[in-house]
């Protein structure tokens, strides 16, 4: 129902330097097409703005592989169609636009809140939410050493939730990763 659109690629002649490119930032704008069918109980909202919110519903706070986790529809460059299929009732809209999708780049530090902690890692809440304060124990630094985007398992374990993103990251180096408490 997606894809990426690959108008970057033209810019740039040399694939080295769009790599580069692509590493500098934590969050990035990805340009993306999709068909989108909207709901005939939308249809007394502004065009623009009945797109917005289904595109919104469908991606905000999930996760695209390879791509990262969806934050906000940073803006709609194209609308077209409205096509009403035979036993629908609702037209048909292919949309571009532009998602803002968070995936750090290997090697870049992020200060986080400490969410939960067992055997199998730990878990970490954007620290952004809260205030940093150092009295607070439970925020760190971290050095992220790998993004993966995981296949759906075919067989769910109950104990586990599948996380579809992981950031694989590494508290050990020269000073200042780890809880920010050490530090301050």
């Amino acid at each position: 129902m997606w894809r990426e659109l690959e108008d970057m690629e033209e810019k740039w002649q040399n694939p080295s330097q769009k790599r580069v490119l692509a590493r500098v930032n934590m969050f990035n704008l990805s340009k993306l097409e999709h068909t989108l069918r909207l709901q005939p109980h939308l249809l007394s909202l502004p065009i623009n703005e009945a797109v917005k919110g289904e595109l919104e519903s469908l991606f905000l706070d999930k996760v695209i592989a390879n791509l990262g986790l969806c934050i906000s529809v940073y803006d709609i460059e194209s609308i077209d169609g409205g096509f009403i299929f035979p036993n629908e009732g609702a037209p048909t809209y292919t949309v571009k636009f532009r998602l803002i999708i968070f995936r750090p780049f290997v090697g870049e530090i992020i200060s986080a809140k400490l969410k939960e902690s067992n055997a199998d890692g730990l878990r970490f809440a954007n620290a952004r939410a809260f205030p940093c304060c150092p009295r607070l124990r439970n925020h760190i630094r971290f050095r992220v050493q790998n993004v993966k985007f995981p296949e759906i398992p075919k067989e769910q374990k109950e104990s586990k939730p599948f996380a579809p993103m992981e950031i694989i990251g590494s508290l050990v180096s020269d000073g200042g990763l780890g809880p920010i408490s050490w530090w301050v």
